[in-house]
């Protein structure tokens, strides 16, 4: 269960950080925030990551392998890559249309997964 619980986790991490890094590109975007000064967007943004960290340092707890979880450091930083581009490719697709994957964006995806794939191998 804490391979489910640290994938979960990471997911959730992965989508506040999204968020935290390319939300206020939409709220500028719809003109929420256009009038905002840098700082402010900073720390809009900060306080979104808080619930990152939130997420993020338990999935590593729970999953590490000294700590009782399945996953080596490596495998550990290999899938939290490989979820952040699937999050970040829904969520760019929701977020801001006419942001699509093209070919190469497909291919690279896949050569990440193939590093998943390596990363778990024995």
């Amino acid at each position: 269960m804490n391979g489910l619980y640290t994938v979960l986790l990471l997911i959730l991490s992965n989508v506040f950080m999204t968020l935290a890094w390319y939300g206020h590109l939409k709220l500028q975007q719809n003109g929420t925030s256009s009038n905002w000064p840098l700082v402010g967007v900073i720390v809009f943004s900060w306080a979104i990551a808080f619930f990152e960290y939130c997420c993020q340092v338990p999935a590593n707890r729970i999953g590490f392998q000294d700590n009782g979880g399945p996953f080596s450091l490596v495998q550990l930083k290999v899938i939290q890559e490989c979820i952040s581009l699937v999050v970040f490719v829904i969520m760019a697709n929701i977020m801001f249309h006419g942001q699509n994957l093209q070919w190469n964006h497909a291919l690279a995806f896949l050569l990440i997964v193939f590093a998943v794939y390596l990363v778990f191998m024995k």
